[in-house]
């Protein structure tokens, strides 16, 4: 996957990761600064990246001091900045998209709504004046995500009057508490919340806990673009979701495809079932239910008798007009992927955040080339050659869907598994004798 010098724009398939927070963001890591990203987009595999939080006001004078408008209509960092810790088979240019995320909480027929929204901007001046129009509804100083008191129609409403070339997305859209069809406070379509101005809604960003073949159950989805962005609130999650596009490298075509679906070959994935809001449940009994055992408990906890969280199979399943693996025509491909720090934990018996992964890591994407080259593209006998069997086995049984997943719920990730402890004495012993 070959990227662009500085200036070229030409067609080419790349990587976009639109939807990350700042420093500035709630519970977010201090290391999300420009150059932190910047970074680490190159170790994934990333040729585009959302900036996150342009709405705050620290966030948007560091964005305005550190990055440039590209030729392209995208940005990139000022200057020939250089990192010496990014390997050599990993660097290319990164290209910023400047992007929000901002929760509406307000209330509609009768209940509380909280959603969430993606904003994406082609320059720094339509960000200005977006910022000043919200400025005036909410304090844009208290969070990298602004908390507004404002109906989601009418952020779309004034997103749309900012300018034909802005775009709003419904955030997660299935995530319980904070999203456009979520179980607690969302609605049952997009017309409910988004009324004559529907039309205008042209993707949804799926979430961590829902993939493109659940969204294909409801027919009213048919002709919403998928998109699936991380959520990063640290470095080192950034592209845990991403888009596969084919176009040219400019905002104008990136928006495009979003809307049309021309160009957006697909996108990669989480599995579903690791998102922390899969399954239905209450993380503080430690009670974890599927759809039907919720049901046959009346929607109430079997330990404590408080309402359980009602996760995003039981909303799809609830919302779904279609069986279980239909697929429209043309739909685009999606990759279920394990981030490899994962995989390199779980195969080398060791926590994720160890010295031994992160050396593992990057003696690997040194080797090969970036995360999502490794996971997608490489040859199983390059990786094990790389790395070793157990290594290779595991990312081969990634590619395949052969996985063990205890569903997340309530808040809490899914625990993922790929060996059972016997398979992995069996395939290092196959090793050691060979």
């Amino acid at each position: 996957m070959e990227h662009p010098s500085r200036g070229m724009i030409i067609s080419m398939r790349f990587i976009a990761d639109l939807h990350i927070h700042s420093k500035y963001s709630r519970a977010t890591s201090k290391d999300m600064s420009p150059e932190s990203i910047w970074r680490w987009a190159q170790l994934k595999g990333i040729a585009v990246i959302g900036t996150g939080d342009f709405t705050h006001p620290k966030w948007f004078k560091e964005l305005q001091e550190k990055l440039e408008p590209s030729v392209n209509g995208l940005f990139r960092l000022k200057g020939n900045f250089k990192s010496n810790d990014i390997p050599e088979s990993c660097r290319t240019e990164v290209f910023f998209l400047l992007s929000a995320e901002i929760s509406c909480i307000y209330s509609k027929n009768g209940k509380t709504r909280k959603i969430h929204s993606i904003v994406f901007v082609p320059d720094f001046d339509d960000a200005a004046r977006l910022n000043i129009t919200l400025s005036k509804i909410g304090n844009l100083n208290a969070d990298g995500r602004p908390i507004l008191g404002i109906d989601a129609k009418e952020l779309l409403k004034i997103v749309n009057d900012l300018s034909h070339n802005s775009l709003l997305v419904p955030a997660h859209a299935w995530t319980p508490h904070f999203s456009v069809f979520g179980a607690e406070s969302g609605f049952d379509s997009l017309e409910e919340c988004f009324e004559d101005l529907t039309p205008h809604i042209y993707a949804i960003e799926t979430g961590l806990s829902s993939d493109p073949a659940m969204n294909w159950r409801l027919s009213s989805l048919d002709r919403i673009t998928l998109i699936s962005n991380s959520d990063a609130h640290s470095p080192s999650k950034i592209g845990r979701e991403a888009n596969i596009l084919d176009t040219d490298l400019t905002y104008n075509s990136i928006t495009s495809a979003i809307k049309t679906k021309k160009g957006f070959l697909g996108t990669i994935e989480f599995f579903p079932e690791e998102g922390k809001y899969h399954y239905d449940g209450h993380r503080f009994c430690r009670v974890s239910l599927s759809p039907k055992e919720t049901i046959k408990h009346n929607y109430l906890c079997p330990v404590c008798g408080k309402r359980v969280t009602v996760g995003v199979m039981h909303r799809v399943e609830k919302l779904a007009d279609r069986e279980n693996g239909f697929k429209p025509a043309g739909a685009p491909s999606f990759y279920s992927i394990i981030p490899l720090p994962e995989i390199l934990a779980e195969a080398l018996k060791v926590g994720v955040n160890s010295k031994t992964v992160g050396s593992s890591y990057n003696n690997l994407v040194q080797k090969l080339g970036s995360e999502f080259k490794i996971l997608v593209d490489v040859s199983l006998e390059e990786i094990e050659k790389a790395s070793s069997p157990l290594i290779k086995e595991a990312i081969s049984r990634m590619r395949a869907g052969n996985v063990f997943i205890a569903p997340g719920y309530d808040g809490e990730y899914g625990k993922i598994r790929i060996f059972e402890p016997v398979e992995r004495k069996e395939i290092n012993g196959q090793a050691t004798l060979f």
